[in-house]
Parts: structure tokens; sequence; C-alpha cells
């Protein structure tokens, strides 16, 4: 399924119905009187955020959604009925902006929530709502008010715990796919991944999901490369995992690039928590993983951890060092939703990793088809 996080679409509620002008003519009844009934209201236009999309890739090739005209009025004294709702289902994580793309209309964090983001017009009333004793008859009724239209911009950004960022070709997809099941593409040049992925993380008796961005280079925030655009997606990460390829020759200036480049993008990006890692280090001598390790503290000012994503070395260490600061940040704010929450549990297939309090018993894998690692199953599942 192709990724497509905006798009910009038409919407408009359903207009009212028109009221009806009638009168009750039968016969031996000498005063029948006006009997117009009242017009049924136009559907409403809601958005309703769902658990099991993550693209917005419904609405490139519908650009345009309405809802039910309500139903005229009739004799007798009846209404008409209201017009039917239109149902739009997002992804968790949609934003809905205003034409403009910067006035946030509504913001989709949790699946089930729905919106009303356009309520349909009233229906107009029949010629018995103008019935008074100096007007018996009337024969005035009203059309039906017109519903509310408007462009709109969705724009998804995914819900994730954790965010990897990095220039491009750092090893982010690789670390995505050594602890977590998800396979985005892997290969040797820049630029291999184009869109976001997500993966679940099992340590322990927790879980989180981490994200995984294109890369970025210098002047993204400008267009170079492919840009900052896919920035937004770890807008609502509780922390960032920083990832330093250990082959660059100039490790710190790796470093002060891509933080250049969350700083100037803005949303608080520069401000959030970060762990640092020294990359592909399988491909390092001792003496040179030394000396890059502290260019690298000396940069940023923090521990950088050692991290080989394809041999999976320091992959436990990383993880535990994550999730302290995820933790945290649940526990400061407990209102914010877990992204595992709003997304659901993982699947018992997913790599477990134990925390620093259960037992180690080794790393048990081997490498897989793209240079990933990948964990062996628990027996417990195998037998299940």
């Amino acid at each position: 399924m192709k990724f497509l996080d905006q798009a910009k679409i038409f919407v408009k509620s359903g207009d009212g119905g028109a009221g009806a002008c009638s009168f009750r003519r039968e016969k031996h009844i000498e005063f029948g009187g006006p009997d117009g009934g009242d017009g049924g209201r136009g559907g409403d236009l809601i958005l309703e955020c769902v658990a099991n999309l993550n693209t917005l890739i419904d609405y490139r090739y519908q650009q345009h959604f309405k809802a039910q005209k309500g139903h005229h009025g009739q004799g007798s004294n009846k209404t008409g009925g209201k017009g039917d709702d239109m149902v739009m289902k997002v992804p968790v994580g949609t934003q809905v902006l205003d034409e403009d793309k910067e006035t946030v209309l509504a913001d989709l964090i949790q699946a089930g929530q729905r919106v009303v983001l356009l309520k349909g017009g009233d229906g107009g009333f029949g010629n018995l709502h103008f019935k008074t004793s100096t007007n018996q008859a009337p024969r005035r009724f009203d059309e039906g008010w017109p519903g509310e239209e408007r462009w709109v911009w969705l724009r998804l950004k995914l819900i994730a715990d954790a965010g990897l960022v990095g220039l491009p070709n750092a090893g982010k997809s690789t670390f995505l796919a050594a602890v977590t099941r998800a396979r985005p593409k892997i290969a040797a040049y820049p630029f291999t991944t184009l869109h976001p992925n997500l993966g679940v993380v099992t340590l322990g008796d927790e879980e989180f999901i981490a994200a995984d961005i294109p890369g970025l280079i210098e002047g993204a925030h400008e267009g170079a490369g492919i840009g900052d655009r896919f920035l937004g997606h770890i807008e609502r990460c509780r922390v960032l995992l920083h990832l330093i390829d250990g082959t660059e020759e100039d490790v710190a200036e790796a470093y002060r690039v891509v933080r250049h480049e969350l700083a100037a993008y803005g949303g608080g990006l520069d401000t959030k928590p970060e762990v640092v890692t020294l990359n592909k280090c399988d491909s390092l001598t001792s003496d040179d993983i030394e000396a890059k390790l502290a260019a690298l503290r000396e940069a940023c000012g923090a521990e950088v951890l050692p991290l080989s994503g394809v041999s999976g070395i320091g992959l436990k260490p990383v993880l535990s060092r994550l999730f302290v600061h995820i933790k945290e940040a649940r526990e400061a704010d407990p209102a914010v939703l877990a992204a595992s929450s709003a997304f659901g549990a993982g699947k018992r297939s997913t790599p477990h990793f134990k925390s620093s309090t259960e037992e180690d018993d080794g790393d048990d894998g081997r490498m897989g088809p793209n240079g990933e690692w990948i964990w062996d199953e628990e027996e417990d599942d195998d037998e299940e």
C-alpha cells in the first residue's frame, strides 16, 4: 500500500430540507387548515479515528465528500427525515488543518474518537409553523438552511514513543529491523527509506513503538534531499534516538548537522530527550570506537552508547535507555496516550528483549537476508 501523509479535500455537510406548503382538504371537513410539515436536518460530516489505518491513500483519488441533504416536509404534518451523515475514517494521529495549512481544526489521536467537523443545515419551516389567530391560512414556507463547506488539509503525524533520526545511511532501518518485526527496505545507498516505518519493541513486559523516518542532510529545512516533511512524524515522540554512522570521518559534524536541522524545523524537536549512539561499531577497531565516542561526547555533552544494528551489539542497553525516558514521560504526563495503546498490543512474534532486571541468557539469533539481525523466538511462543 502506498504511503500518503497529507491530502487536500473538499468537505460539505448536508443542506436542510425545505418545509411544505399544504392544506388539509377532506370531504365533510369544513375547516381543514394548513398541515405542511418542516424539512429534515442535513447530515453531519464526521471524522472517525480508526486503528487499522496508517495512510491517507483513501483520500488521494477522491477529494470531494458531501453528506446527504435533509428530506422535504410533506402534508399531513409530516416532518422530513434527517439526511445521512458522512463518516470519514482516518488513521490515528491525523490532524485536520484549514486551507492555510496552519490553523488546526481537529486532532485525532485515539482510536474510536469521533469529531463533527461540519454540522448539517437545519430544515425549513412548513406553513403549519406560521399559523396564527390572525393568519389562519398562511402560504409561507422556508427553504432549508445550507450546510457548511470548506477545503481542508488532512495531515498524518504517526504516533510513536521513540523516533529514529540521523543522516542518510546511518543504519536507522537496520536498527528498526533488528529490534522489531518491521521489515523496511535496507540497502547500501542514501535515501533507501522514502517514507516512515513503525515497529513494536518488546522489552520485558513492556512495549513501545519506534518510528523510522527518511534521513536528513544539511539544508533539509530548505528542501534539500527529501527535506524535513517527514519530521512531523516524530513531533509526538517522547524521546529521540540519534544514530551516528561510525564510518563517518567527522562524527561530531554529522551530529551537529542533524541537530541544526531539528532546531530549524521547530516543533520542539530540539528540546526532546535524546539518546545518542555510535552505530556500525562492527566495522571499526577498538581504538577508532574510543576516539569517536570521545568526539561525540564532547559534541553532545552526554553519554554516547556504542551500537551495531547488524551484529546485534549494544541493542539492549540502547532500548533500556530509551524506555527510561519513555517511562518518565508517561509518568510526567499520563494524559498523553501511549503509542502502544493507540495502535494496540504488538504481535507475539515481536522480538522479545529482556529488561535489565531479568536474567540474560545470551543473544540468540541469526543474520537475515537483508543484513538485519533476526532474534530467535522463545520456546513458549513456538509451543503455542
